[in-house]
């Protein structure tokens, strides 16, 4: 049998297809972007139309560039942003509202008011989450208040809930599958994670019907196959899993203690703690890494919500630069005498502060900054943003003392802010050679389990090392650095 498998990764501002052939090779791609709206201030939504047509152009033509038939795809698995909120009717397909993305924040008033109610703490100890409008629950209460009739369809079972990979996969089988896996499912804060099933007391606090919601399945399993219409052929979908999880897996992070950063529209780090359900003291998200074969692994989570989008900021707002691979090269000739942060809390501040209120800021301006200065304002709060994380993770648990950092995502072919990474955390900082490690994530679930990529042991050989970056600054200057950073964190957090 063929080892062809096809990845499809839907992300936050574009879908991307991915075909890597027996040798775990990426042989063909596709990628469109689609359409971002801002309703009002603090909103943010996607047409899933648009996200459903981008797919299948993307993975159409993966299919093509790859010099395959779609006959010879021996399996698919899917990636997507994980947490966005889709409602559809369960007859057409269509669905009710548009998209409420990760990054919307419109649900931060409710999610106050739970918390002013002393529901948070019960919440956590279900889900590992935090109250957040980060998470599912209150983006879905939102569509069934708002959208008229549809509590009263949802009540009836006439209206189905899902994250991207679960709108997907019902768009792939015609309908007939109506499914999402452990690592979407613990993002809803509606999924019991010890007890790994939808939880009744958190159904009710949040008002949704149980009716709606999708069937949880492991990572690699079975999740239908492709109505035939679509590819000319009927294909297994085989993996599923979230984005920051799928990119674990690809990273081969597969042994407790292994570490993976993602650098998106995000920054998300994940701890892989094994069969240890780790609860954190330091307000990171205890979270399914990976669930195979009924065994859960479990992870701690830093979620950072603005990574390469504020490198996306100064190139379109600003316009300092015209293409994001300009930051790097236009940062390294800043002045080094000047102490410039920014604090990309556009949307808020994720972990380890959970301020939803909180809004950006740059702080050390003095008539001497530049572009120069702002670019390497924004490149370098990744990376604190990173060290804030990682010291989290450090405290929580003792297998994150020694752990050297796999990074992937859009930022890391930066070489200049991978560097400044391995300096400001004191840590080596691995890139791989495949930094499409979210896809191939995706396709080795859907691989192994179709029976022709190999094991978790033999996935891992085949990891390469492209570069290592180690730390070089010293460590007067880097806790010089660290407290200029805490100190404009200090002056963004809204109770300040």
């Amino acid at each position: 049998m063929n080892g062809n498998i096809l990845a499809i990764d839907q992300g936050t501002t574009s879908s991307r297809a991915i075909v890597f052939n027996d040798r775990q090779q990426i042989a063909g791609l596709g990628k469109m972007e689609f359409t971002q709206h801002f309703p009002q201030d603090g909103w943010v939504e996607h047409v899933p139309e648009e996200i459903w047509a981008t797919v299948l152009w993307s993975a159409k033509t993966a299919i093509k560039k790859a010099g395959v038939k779609a006959s010879e795809i021996a399996a698919i698995g899917i990636t997507n942003q994980r947490e966005t909120t889709i409602v559809w009717d369960r007859k057409t397909g269509k669905s009710i509202h548009n998209a409420i993305v990760w990054q919307d924040r419109r649900t931060a008033k409710a999610c106050e008011k739970l918390k002013r109610a002393g529901h948070e703490p019960r919440i956590n100890k279900k889900t590992g989450l935090l109250l957040d409008p980060y998470f599912s629950a209150t983006k879905l209460a939102w569509i069934l208040d708002n959208v008229p009739g549809a509590r009263k369809r949802a009540e009836k079972g006439e209206l189905a809930f899902g994250t991207v990979d679960s709108y997907l996969i019902w768009r792939l089988t015609g309908g007939a599958s109506h499914a999402t896996d452990a690592t979407n499912a613990c993002r809803t804060l509606l999924f019991n994670i010890r007890t790994n099933d939808w939880d009744d007391e958190l159904l009710e606090l949040f008002r949704i019907p149980r009716a709606m919601l999708p069937q949880v399945k492991d990572n690699a399993d079975d999740f239908g196959i492709t109505d035939p219409e679509i590819f000319g052929v009927s294909i297994p979908i085989h993996g599923s899993a979230g984005d920051q999880q799928a990119a674990t897996i690809g990273q081969a992070c597969f042994s407790p203690g292994m570490l993976k950063s993602t650098y998106g529209t995000g920054c998300f780090a994940l701890l892989n703690t094994g069969t240890d359900l780790v609860r954190s003291k330091n307000r990171l998200l205890t979270t399914i890494a990976y669930r195979l074969d009924g065994e859960t692994t479990y992870a701690l989570e830093g979620a950072i919500f603005i990574a390469g989008a504020s490198v996306q900021w100064m190139r379109d707002m600003l316009q300092i630069f015209e293409k994001s691979s300009d930051a790097g090269p236009l940062a390294a000739k800043a002045d080094p005498t000047q102490n410039v942060y920014l604090v990309p809390a556009f949307v808020g501040l994720g972990a380890p502060w959970w301020d939803s209120a909180a809004r950006g800021s740059l702080t050390g301006l003095t008539r001497n900054t530049g572009a120069a200065e702002l670019a390497r304002a924004a490149l370098e709060s990744v990376s604190y943003q990173t060290r804030d994380l990682i010291d989290a993770m450090r405290k929580d648990w003792k297998g994150a003392s020694d752990t050297v950092l796999r990074v992937d995502g859009g930022m890391v072919g930066s070489d200049f802010t991978m560097q400044f990474l391995a300096d400001i955390l004191n840590t080596p900082v691995d890139r791989p050679t495949i930094l499409e490690t979210t896809a191939l994530g995706a396709a080795w679930l859907a691989g192994w389990k179709a029976g022709v990529w190999p094991d978790q042991k033999g996935f891992a050989e085949r990891w390469a090392l492209d570069r290592q970056f180690n730390p070089h600054m010293d460590e007067a200057t880097r806790v010089r650095k660290l407290k200029g950073w805490r100190d404009a964190v200090r002056r963004t957090l809204s109770s300040s």
